[in-house]
Protein backbone atom coordinates (compact mmCIF):
# COMPACT_ATOMS: atom_id res chain seq x y z
CA UNK A 1 0.00 0.00 0.00
CA UNK A 2 1.61 3.76 -1.07
CA UNK A 3 1.67 6.33 1.31
CA UNK A 4 -1.22 8.05 -1.19
CA UNK A 5 -3.57 5.15 -0.55
CA UNK A 6 -3.06 5.67 3.77
CA UNK A 7 -3.63 9.33 3.49
CA UNK A 8 -7.39 8.93 4.01
CA UNK A 9 -6.86 6.69 7.53
CA UNK A 10 -4.46 9.74 8.83
CA UNK A 11 -5.02 11.79 11.63
CA UNK A 12 -5.18 15.76 10.45
CA UNK A 13 -2.35 16.32 12.25
CA UNK A 14 -0.08 13.42 10.05
CA UNK A 15 -1.68 14.91 7.23
CA UNK A 16 -1.10 18.10 7.78
CA UNK A 17 2.38 17.26 8.74
CA UNK A 18 2.96 15.13 5.44
CA UNK A 19 2.02 18.41 3.51
CA UNK A 20 4.01 20.60 5.01
CA UNK A 21 7.04 17.91 4.99
CA UNK A 22 6.16 17.35 1.16
CA UNK A 23 6.42 21.07 0.51
CA UNK A 24 9.68 21.16 2.00
CA UNK A 25 11.37 18.57 0.27
CA UNK A 26 9.32 20.25 -3.06
CA UNK A 27 11.96 23.00 -2.54
CA UNK A 28 14.97 21.62 -1.04
CA UNK A 29 15.40 18.30 -1.04
CA UNK A 30 17.30 15.65 -2.75
CA UNK A 31 15.99 15.07 -6.71
CA UNK A 32 15.08 11.82 -5.67
CA UNK A 33 12.63 13.51 -2.34
CA UNK A 34 11.58 16.51 -4.97
CA UNK A 35 10.29 14.14 -7.29
CA UNK A 36 8.57 11.75 -4.74
CA UNK A 37 7.18 15.26 -2.58
CA UNK A 38 6.11 16.30 -6.38
CA UNK A 39 3.84 12.82 -6.60
CA UNK A 40 2.55 13.30 -3.05
CA UNK A 41 1.20 16.99 -2.80
CA UNK A 42 -1.86 17.12 -4.76
CA UNK A 43 -2.99 14.00 -2.75
CA UNK A 44 -1.94 15.84 0.46
CA UNK A 45 -3.87 19.34 -1.01
CA UNK A 46 -6.60 17.66 -1.70
CA UNK A 47 -7.12 15.84 1.76
CA UNK A 48 -6.02 18.95 3.31
CA UNK A 49 -9.23 21.28 1.81
CA UNK A 50 -11.69 18.31 1.88
CA UNK A 51 -10.87 17.75 5.76
CA UNK A 52 -11.30 21.87 6.10
CA UNK A 53 -14.68 21.86 4.44
CA UNK A 54 -16.19 18.80 5.76
CA UNK A 55 -14.90 20.64 9.52
CA UNK A 56 -16.34 23.98 8.15
CA UNK A 57 -19.77 22.01 7.10
CA UNK A 58 -19.73 19.86 11.01
CA UNK A 59 -19.56 23.56 12.49
CA UNK A 60 -21.82 25.55 10.15
CA UNK A 61 -24.57 22.26 11.46
CA UNK A 62 -23.36 22.86 15.24
CA UNK A 63 -24.76 26.88 14.70
CA UNK A 64 -27.55 25.97 12.79
CA UNK A 65 -28.61 23.66 15.96
CA UNK A 66 -27.67 25.61 18.79
CA UNK A 67 -30.39 28.71 17.09
CA UNK A 68 -33.16 29.59 19.01
CA UNK A 69 -35.91 29.28 16.84
CA UNK A 70 -37.85 32.49 16.19
CA UNK A 71 -40.99 33.93 17.69
CA UNK A 72 -43.45 34.63 14.39
CA UNK A 73 -45.98 36.99 15.98
CA UNK A 74 -49.50 36.01 15.53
Amino acid sequence: MSLIDKIPQLSDDAVANLLANARRLAQSGSDKQQVDAAELLPALEAATALRKEVKAEAAAARRASQRKPRKVPA
